[in-house]
């Protein structure tokens, strides 16, 4: 199948590199690894239930979205224990240490990933032993 998707410039060059650099045959090869890979964190975020730890990093420009991550996060202070943040330039790498649920970490997880001005978003995940 043939598709065609919109994305900036840079991360194309970026893209481009790195899969050339692993030796890969060709983007559509890396294309698929990749979204392999997406599909694979997905569908363990998806099948994790019961009470987890879980450490959320993202990285946004702080102009773009600050009030609104705020609003998310206080939205989530029943599973947010503790944030860590720090700036380079014009981003901001944020980190949120989280407990509870783990229905209510992945629709914090997936609520950071709507906003345009946040670039990534990652997430570990651990069960919680304590329960």
């Amino acid at each position: 199948m043939r598709t065609s998707f919109n994305i900036p410039d840079e991360i194309v060059d970026e893209f481009d590199r790195v899969w050339q650099a692993e030796g890969m045959e060709n983007r559509s090869r890396a294309v698929r690894e990749a979204m392999l890979e997406y599909i694979e964190v997905h569908t363990r975020l998806e099948d994790t239930t019961g009470e987890v730890v879980a450490l959320v990093g993202f990285d946004y420009r702080h102009h773009d979205v600050i009030r609104d991550l705020h609003t998310v996060q206080h939205d989530y202070q029943d599973v947010i224990l503790n944030t860590s943040h720090t700036h380079q330039g014009e981003w901001c790498l944020e980190s949120l240490f989280c407990r509870g649920p783990a229905e209510r970490v992945r629709e914090l997880t997936y609520r950071l990933r709507d906003f345009d001005g946040v670039r990534r978003v990652k997430l570990m995940v651990i069960p919680d032993d304590d329960e």
